[in-house]
Protein backbone atom coordinates (compact mmCIF):
# COMPACT_ATOMS: atom_id res chain seq x y z
CA UNK A 1 0.00 0.00 0.00
CA UNK A 2 0.87 3.72 -0.78
CA UNK A 3 1.88 5.63 2.72
CA UNK A 4 -1.30 7.58 3.39
CA UNK A 5 0.57 10.01 4.88
CA UNK A 6 2.63 11.00 1.53
CA UNK A 7 1.61 14.29 0.03
CA UNK A 8 -0.93 13.53 -2.34
CA UNK A 9 1.65 14.33 -5.98
CA UNK A 10 3.98 11.72 -4.01
CA UNK A 11 1.65 8.92 -3.33
CA UNK A 12 0.45 9.25 -6.88
CA UNK A 13 4.41 9.15 -8.32
CA UNK A 14 4.99 6.29 -5.71
CA UNK A 15 2.15 4.43 -7.10
CA UNK A 16 2.77 4.82 -10.64
CA UNK A 17 6.34 3.66 -10.47
CA UNK A 18 5.47 0.09 -9.06
CA UNK A 19 2.92 -0.24 -11.84
CA UNK A 20 4.96 1.24 -14.81
CA UNK A 21 8.04 -0.58 -13.69
CA UNK A 22 6.05 -3.91 -12.81
CA UNK A 23 3.35 -3.82 -15.43
CA UNK A 24 5.04 -1.74 -18.09
CA UNK A 25 3.72 1.86 -18.66
CA UNK A 26 1.21 0.55 -21.51
CA UNK A 27 -0.69 -1.68 -19.58
CA UNK A 28 -1.18 0.24 -16.60
CA UNK A 29 -4.27 2.41 -16.86
CA UNK A 30 -5.22 5.48 -14.57
CA UNK A 31 -7.69 3.88 -12.45
CA UNK A 32 -5.18 1.80 -11.60
CA UNK A 33 -2.59 4.36 -10.92
CA UNK A 34 -5.77 6.27 -8.61
CA UNK A 35 -6.92 2.49 -6.55
CA UNK A 36 -3.39 2.09 -5.88
CA UNK A 37 -2.69 5.25 -4.71
CA UNK A 38 -5.62 5.80 -2.76
CA UNK A 39 -7.42 8.83 -4.33
CA UNK A 40 -10.20 9.46 -6.99
CA UNK A 41 -9.63 9.70 -10.74
CA UNK A 42 -10.66 13.38 -10.17
CA UNK A 43 -7.50 13.93 -8.04
CA UNK A 44 -5.11 12.47 -10.26
CA UNK A 45 -6.11 14.38 -13.01
CA UNK A 46 -5.67 17.28 -11.07
CA UNK A 47 -1.96 16.63 -10.24
CA UNK A 48 -1.10 15.24 -13.83
CA UNK A 49 -3.40 16.46 -16.78
CA UNK A 50 -2.77 13.34 -18.84
CA UNK A 51 -0.86 9.70 -18.39
CA UNK A 52 1.52 11.33 -20.49
CA UNK A 53 2.56 14.09 -17.41
CA UNK A 54 2.38 11.08 -15.20
CA UNK A 55 5.16 8.38 -17.26
CA UNK A 56 7.54 11.40 -17.48
CA UNK A 57 7.23 12.36 -13.79
CA UNK A 58 7.36 8.82 -12.94
CA UNK A 59 11.43 8.74 -14.98
CA UNK A 60 12.24 12.37 -13.54
CA UNK A 61 11.65 10.87 -9.92
CA UNK A 62 14.15 7.74 -10.88
CA UNK A 63 16.75 10.27 -12.05
CA UNK A 64 18.52 11.77 -9.48
CA UNK A 65 17.74 8.18 -6.88
CA UNK A 66 19.45 6.48 -9.78
CA UNK A 67 22.84 8.64 -10.36
CA UNK A 68 23.16 9.06 -6.37
CA UNK A 69 23.27 4.88 -6.38
CA UNK A 70 25.46 4.71 -8.89
CA UNK A 71 27.56 7.21 -7.49
CA UNK A 72 27.71 5.53 -4.27
CA UNK A 73 28.57 2.57 -5.26
CA UNK A 74 31.64 4.31 -7.08
CA UNK A 75 32.69 6.40 -3.95
CA UNK A 76 32.57 3.26 -1.82
CA UNK A 77 34.41 0.97 -4.38
CA UNK A 78 38.13 0.23 -3.80
CA UNK A 79 41.15 0.65 -6.11
CA UNK A 80 41.18 3.06 -9.41
CA UNK A 81 38.92 4.48 -11.79
CA UNK A 82 38.37 1.23 -13.38
CA UNK A 83 38.01 -0.92 -10.31
CA UNK A 84 35.38 1.35 -9.21
CA UNK A 85 33.35 1.68 -12.38
CA UNK A 86 33.82 -2.32 -12.64
CA UNK A 87 31.97 -1.91 -9.39
CA UNK A 88 28.98 -0.30 -10.84
CA UNK A 89 28.58 -2.66 -13.14
CA UNK A 90 28.56 -5.62 -10.66
CA UNK A 91 26.34 -4.06 -8.35
CA UNK A 92 23.58 -4.26 -11.24
CA UNK A 93 24.51 -7.45 -11.98
CA UNK A 94 23.50 -8.22 -8.36
CA UNK A 95 20.43 -6.08 -8.47
CA UNK A 96 19.34 -7.97 -11.78
CA UNK A 97 19.11 -11.38 -9.64
CA UNK A 98 16.31 -9.93 -7.42
CA UNK A 99 13.15 -11.33 -8.29
CA UNK A 100 11.40 -8.10 -8.76
CA UNK A 101 14.61 -6.79 -11.48
CA UNK A 102 12.68 -6.06 -14.71
CA UNK A 103 15.42 -4.00 -16.47
CA UNK A 104 16.37 -0.53 -16.51
CA UNK A 105 13.10 1.53 -16.58
CA UNK A 106 14.17 4.30 -18.55
CA UNK A 107 14.91 1.88 -21.65
CA UNK A 108 12.06 -0.28 -21.19
CA UNK A 109 9.59 2.93 -20.99
CA UNK A 110 11.66 4.28 -24.43
CA UNK A 111 10.78 0.86 -26.13
CA UNK A 112 7.40 1.24 -25.40
CA UNK A 113 7.53 4.78 -26.93
CA UNK A 114 9.74 4.20 -29.60
CA UNK A 115 6.78 5.59 -32.21
CA UNK A 116 6.31 8.65 -30.10
CA UNK A 117 9.85 10.37 -30.31
CA UNK A 118 8.51 13.53 -28.95
CA UNK A 119 6.97 12.16 -25.91
CA UNK A 120 7.79 13.81 -22.63
CA UNK A 121 9.14 10.43 -20.95
CA UNK A 122 11.98 10.42 -23.77
CA UNK A 123 13.40 13.21 -23.17
CA UNK A 124 13.34 12.64 -18.90
CA UNK A 125 14.95 9.27 -20.21
CA UNK A 126 17.04 10.86 -22.59
CA UNK A 127 17.89 13.26 -19.71
CA UNK A 128 19.11 10.91 -17.58
CA UNK A 129 21.06 8.74 -19.61
CA UNK A 130 22.96 11.98 -20.50
CA UNK A 131 23.32 12.54 -16.64
CA UNK A 132 25.14 9.15 -16.15
CA UNK A 133 26.98 9.68 -18.91
CA UNK A 134 28.39 13.23 -17.64
CA UNK A 135 28.78 11.61 -14.59
CA UNK A 136 31.13 9.17 -15.85
CA UNK A 137 32.79 11.40 -18.11
CA UNK A 138 33.81 13.83 -15.03
CA UNK A 139 35.45 10.82 -12.95
CA UNK A 140 37.24 10.12 -16.52
CA UNK A 141 38.69 13.21 -16.26
CA UNK A 142 39.21 13.91 -13.07
CA UNK A 143 41.21 10.58 -12.98
CA UNK A 144 43.65 12.09 -15.75
CA UNK A 145 42.46 10.10 -19.04
CA UNK A 146 42.41 13.48 -20.90
CA UNK A 147 40.73 14.22 -23.99
CA UNK A 148 39.66 10.97 -24.76
CA UNK A 149 37.20 10.68 -21.25
CA UNK A 150 34.50 11.84 -23.46
CA UNK A 151 34.65 8.77 -25.71
CA UNK A 152 35.51 6.32 -23.24
CA UNK A 153 32.14 7.65 -21.43
CA UNK A 154 29.94 7.08 -24.14
CA UNK A 155 31.54 3.55 -24.83
CA UNK A 156 30.90 3.01 -21.18
CA UNK A 157 26.97 3.63 -21.46
CA UNK A 158 27.04 1.56 -24.59
CA UNK A 159 28.34 -1.33 -22.41
CA UNK A 160 25.97 -0.54 -19.41
CA UNK A 161 23.30 -0.16 -21.32
CA UNK A 162 23.59 -3.07 -23.71
CA UNK A 163 24.38 -5.07 -20.60
CA UNK A 164 20.38 -3.80 -19.29
CA UNK A 165 19.36 -5.52 -22.73
CA UNK A 166 21.18 -8.67 -23.21
CA UNK A 167 20.10 -9.59 -19.03
CA UNK A 168 16.70 -8.88 -19.83
CA UNK A 169 16.49 -10.63 -22.71
CA UNK A 170 17.95 -13.41 -21.46
CA UNK A 171 17.62 -13.57 -17.88
CA UNK A 172 21.04 -14.02 -16.54
CA UNK A 173 23.02 -11.27 -15.15
CA UNK A 174 26.10 -12.84 -15.56
CA UNK A 175 26.08 -11.01 -19.00
CA UNK A 176 26.55 -7.63 -16.93
CA UNK A 177 29.63 -9.11 -14.97
CA UNK A 178 30.94 -9.57 -18.58
CA UNK A 179 29.97 -5.60 -19.24
CA UNK A 180 31.77 -4.88 -15.83
CA UNK A 181 35.02 -7.23 -17.65
CA UNK A 182 34.73 -5.44 -20.82
CA UNK A 183 34.71 -1.66 -18.94
CA UNK A 184 37.82 -2.67 -17.22
CA UNK A 185 39.84 -4.07 -20.42
CA UNK A 186 38.63 -1.19 -21.76
CA UNK A 187 39.87 1.99 -19.54
CA UNK A 188 42.81 -0.43 -18.63
CA UNK A 189 43.99 -0.36 -22.64
CA UNK A 190 43.34 3.64 -22.85
CA UNK A 191 45.59 3.85 -19.65
CA UNK A 192 48.29 1.63 -21.44
CA UNK A 193 47.85 4.34 -24.73
CA UNK A 194 49.24 7.27 -22.69
CA UNK A 195 50.35 9.01 -19.52
CA UNK A 196 47.29 10.29 -16.94
CA UNK A 197 47.28 14.00 -17.59
CA UNK A 198 48.62 13.74 -20.97
CA UNK A 199 45.91 12.64 -23.05
CA UNK A 200 45.19 9.06 -24.45
CA UNK A 201 45.47 8.47 -27.95
CA UNK A 202 42.47 7.19 -29.93
CA UNK A 203 44.70 4.51 -31.65
CA UNK A 204 45.12 2.76 -28.40
CA UNK A 205 41.51 1.99 -27.63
Amino acid sequence: MTRPSAPTRDRIIDAASALFYGEGIRAVSMDAVAAKAGITKKTLYYHFRSKDDLIAAYLEARDTPNLRLFQRWFDHAQGDVADKLRSVFLHLAASARHRKWKGCGFLRTSVELFDLPGHPAIAAARAHKRRVEDWMYTVLEDAGYGPEARVLARQLILLMDGGFAVVLLHRDASYMESAADAAVTLLRAAVMGGQPGEGISATSL
